[in-house]
């Protein structure tokens, strides 16, 4: 009787146990890209490692890892954002505006770039939950919309670094210890999304609610509160990204982060986290930010045309895919003969 009532117990462990040896074995995967990529590059022109080659593919990664911070955790409830480009344009070109034309404190050019984001992802998750329009169309509808009203406020017009504070272009081209304070930053965000997503009900819930809709609602997870807190997370972290942007170039125009959506999505994509939602973490999405970061340092340093470039992007996000599908199956084969061995 004992041994009856600890079968499920028993399934739960082997499942989560086999789930966690696939996210390490992904992880472990790209670190080991990341590695043989940079040794191949390194040995074809040994100044790939140098110290302002490394903080320039930092400063390279922080804004992508930010915004796949923010991405993954729509996806893990199987839906997308194609808006993030738009939105930390739109956020971007008004930090800028207040700073330079306004002249209001950083602080709080700050916070209302944050605060725009937000309300940028409270329209996407509105639309989603209330008017039930499928992620994908929705998002791709407020991307167009968010980048018109950005070249509606823009006006054909464009802000210069000589415009913003000295203190907020510094800190966009600062560094600690030689680590970049934007990438920093991005590092810490990432870390308090993986810490919300492991161990608060709330975070987990996600993964429910991405692994199967029905039963989570069934089970009383709030779903349309966790579907417009991931949207407005992700919005919010689009909205960070564009007050970094500003900083980074200082030079804003209607046109900032125009495509940038791609690369987040790849980013996404490549590092485990599952398109069909419920599986990932936010640290491999941080990983396949950086290595597509790396792919497009070190791939002209190889002489790689702009075309092979995008197509091995391609070629990694197929890949990625199709070993989700594969490891999907073989997990969900794996958990059906352990079951039956234990009804046996």
């Amino acid at each position: 009787m004992t041994a009856l009532g600890e079968r499920p117990a028993a399934t739960a462990r082997t499942g989560s146990t086999a789930l966690d040896l696939v996210l390490r074995f992904r992880a472990l995967g790209l670190v080991l890209a990341l590695a043989a990529l940079v040794a191949a590059t390194t040995a074809v022109n040994a100044r790939f490692l140098s110290a302002q080659s490394l903080r320039d593919l930092l400063f390279a990664a922080a804004i992508t890892v930010l915004l796949a911070t923010g991405m993954t955790v729509v996806v893990l409830t199987r839906g997308i954002d194609l808006s993030v480009g738009s939105v930390l344009g739109l956020s971007a070109y008004l930090t800028g505006s207040l700073l330079s034309s306004v002249g209001v404190p950083v602080p709080l050019a700050i916070l209302t770039g944050l605060a725009v984001g937000a309300a940028c992802g409270t329209v996407n998750g509105a639309i989603v939950h209330f008017g039930r329009v499928p992620p994908l169309v929705a998002t791709l509808g407020t991307l167009y919309v968010f980048r018109g009203v950005v070249y509606f406020v823009a006006g054909g017009s464009r802000i210069n670094a000589s415009d913003l504070p000295g203190a907020f272009l510094d800190f966009g081209s600062g560094t600690v210890l030689g680590v970049p304070y934007l990438f920093a930053l991005a590092v810490a965000v990432l870390a308090v999304v993986a810490v919300f997503l492991s161990r608060y009900r709330s975070g987990r819930d996600l993964y429910a609610l991405g692994s199967n809709p029905e039963a989570a609602r069934l089970s009383g997870i709030p779903a349309g509160r966790r579907l417009m807190g991931a949207y407005v997370t992700c919005g919010a972290l689009a909205g960070l990204g564009g007050v970094l942007y500003a900083a980074r170039f200082g030079t804003v125009d209607a046109s900032a982060g125009y495509g940038l959506e791609l690369d987040i999505v790849a980013a996404v994509v490549v590092g485990g986290v599952a398109i069909f939602g419920g599986s990932g973490t936010v640290v491999g999405a941080g990983l396949g930010a950086l290595l597509l970061a790396v792919i497009n340092n070190a791939l002209p340093v190889l002489s790689v045309s702009q075309f092979w470039q995008q197509a091995i992007v391609g070629a990694l996000i197929l890949a990625a895919i199709a070993l989700d599908r594969l490891v999907g199956a073989r997990t969900a084969r794996a958990l059906r003969r352990k079951a039956a061995a234990d009804a046996d």
